[in-house]
């Protein structure tokens, strides 16, 4: 990490820099990103019950997908770190009576860049028509300052005839990251020109891609002193924007993916927007009285499980009985004084000569309640994976992980424990790919297992029936590569029930396997 007194750069310089340029990071990776997205359709019902349908693919030609979320880390020079942005493709609705596709990116700056020179936290929120790709409505919100400041462009009553950055995205996308764009920001007017060159294998946080990579021309980067802007967008169908690097005067800036997901879309019904008068900086009343801490508050509706969710397995190898293990979302409390849900996998009940795990052998993890990053995770065993004894703790903002006691590594935006995960993948949108031999709808996610982060490939496949217990159930065989070829070599290998429970149904890693036996719910204490 860059210290002040490595730099040769004045404090006071890099401070306004970073204030422009991180801000130009943010209008290019918007503007220039072509991002995988497909929308979830909703039709609100006309009577009191609602009617939703849900459209996995928009036309052939946009090979988008249903809750794509992309997170990237941003480097400046020797900062690794300086900054991460998102873009979510969330839903595709209603908004009012007109039909409107919902769009998010957010970008925030991160330890040194933060804390030294410059605080940076924006996110905005774009409703589009998916008839012309044009705003219908658009919320931009900067937390930098002591208040938050909100800019809303309403075009519902007055069409506009210009993108904005999100919408530009949609058309980028389109037209396969190639050609001529215009695009409006801090109400002016720009083109933008994309011209495809050379191929180029590139790695990252999220994997390895083959590329294909574009020049970005635009008198927007020249107004602002940017030079050699590059896009490497992926070589598959999907046409991911894996890397954007570009110069300045001062330095390079890099922003490549660190996470790919597809997580399952919000389906609230979009409703009109109560403001119908632009209001381009509307300050909030500031909260005098903090909202006292509750604990064991009831999850998000959008998460497939619930607090209290018990769920036991029957652990065996070779049809040989082993022994119980239970998973449990156990209690929503305050941990370090982070909102945190904890979930535990725990030993219950064990076979004599079982070479697994003995009685109360398990792991407990603590997670971020509503997007089950992890906070902090134990492993304790007293049997074979003793070895595998360890306690790490996760910091999301500087994007490392510190493990027993003194060790740290840095890590992708977005990397899941291993217990994180199992609650996380029921909310992926796992939806198999049409063509075998072009499996698009992999899922790429970063996961921290012993010394380092390791990127797990989640490949989806059709629904198919299971015997569980004696009874057919349909479930969904989720092929899971975890990058680590002694683990790879066993054929990880989890199956999920296809109601909306999503649960995790089986496991097998090479001759054990897992079986769901019970489902219940203890109520937290």
């Amino acid at each position: 990490m860059l210290s002040l007194k490595d730099s040769n750069i004045r404090p006071e310089k890099l401070f306004a820099f970073l204030s422009l340029n991180l801000r130009l990071v943010f209008v290019v990776f918007l503007s220039c990103a072509s991002i995988v997205v497909t929308f979830l359709v909703l039709h609100p019902a006309s009577s009191a019950q609602n009617v939703i349908s849900r459209q996995n693919h928009l036309p052939t030609t946009i090979p988008f997908r249903v809750g794509e979320k992309l997170t990237y880390n941003i480097s400046f020079n020797k900062i690794n770190n300086a900054a991460y942005a998102e873009i979510y493709a969330v839903s595709r609705g209603k908004l009012g009576e007109k039909d409107a596709v919902e769009l998010r990116s957010k970008i925030k700056t991160m330890d040194l860049t933060s804390s030294a020179f410059y605080f940076l936290d924006e996110a905005r929120t774009t409703y589009a028509s998916p008839a012309t790709s044009l705003p219908l409505y658009i919320r931009k919100i900067s937390n930098a300052g002591v208040l938050p400041r909100e800019t809303v462009y309403n075009y519902l009553v007055n069409p506009t005839a210009t993108n904005d950055l999100l919408t530009l995205i949609y058309q980028v996308r389109k037209a396969g990251g190639v050609g001529t764009f215009s695009f409006q920001e801090n109400e002016k007017n720009y083109d933008i020109s994309l011209q495809n060159t050379v191929g180029e294998r590139v790695r990252t946080g999220a994997g390895e891609f083959d590329t294909s990579v574009s020049i970005v021309l635009s008198h927007y980067l020249i107004d602002n002193g940017i030079t050699d802007l590059r896009i490497n967008f992926s070589a598959d169908e999907a046409r991911i924007p894996v890397l954007f690097r570009f110069k300045t005067a001062k330095g390079d800036f890099r922003a490549e993916l660190a996470s790919l997901q597809t997580v399952e879309p919000e389906i609230a019904p979009v409703t009109t927007p109560m403001a119908v008068v632009i209001q381009p900086q509307k300050t909030p009343k500031p909260i005098v009285t903090p909202k006292p801490y509750i604990e064991n508050e009831p999850l998000s509706a959008d998460l497939p499980f619930a607090l209290g969710e018990t769920l036991e397995y029957q652990v065996s190898m070779l049809g040989k009985y082993l022994g119980n293990v239970t998973l449990q979302a156990k209690e929503r409390k305050q941990f370090s004084g982070q909102d945190s849900l904890l979930l535990t996998a725990t030993a219950t009940e064990t076979q004599a000569g079982n070479p697994l795990f003995n009685l109360n052998d398990g792991i407990h993890a603590q997670v971020n309640p509503d997007s089950l990053t992890p906070q902090r995770i134990e492993l304790k065993f007293t049997g074979a994976f003793n070895t595998y004894n360890q306690i790490a703790q996760f910091d999301q903002k500087s994007s490392s992980v510190i493990f027993n006691g003194a060790n740290s590594v840095e890590i992708p935006v977005g990397t899941h424990s291993i217990l994180s995960l199992a609650y996380a993948i029921r909310s992926f949108n796992l939806k198999p790919s049409k063509d075998p031999n072009n499996p698009v709808n992999d899922t790429r996610v970063a996961v921290f297992l012993g010394s380092q982060a390791f990127v797990f490939t989640l490949r989806p496949s059709n629904a198919e029936i299971i015997n569980l217990k004696g009874e057919k159930i349909s479930a969904q065989l989720i092929s899971i590569s975890t990058g680590n070829p002694e683990i790879d070599q066993l054929g990880l290998r989890l199956w999920l029930g296809n109601d909306e429970k999503r649960l995790p149904l089986r496991l097998t890693v090479g001759n054990y396997q897992a079986d769901l036996i019970s489902e219940t719910k203890i109520s937290p204490k």
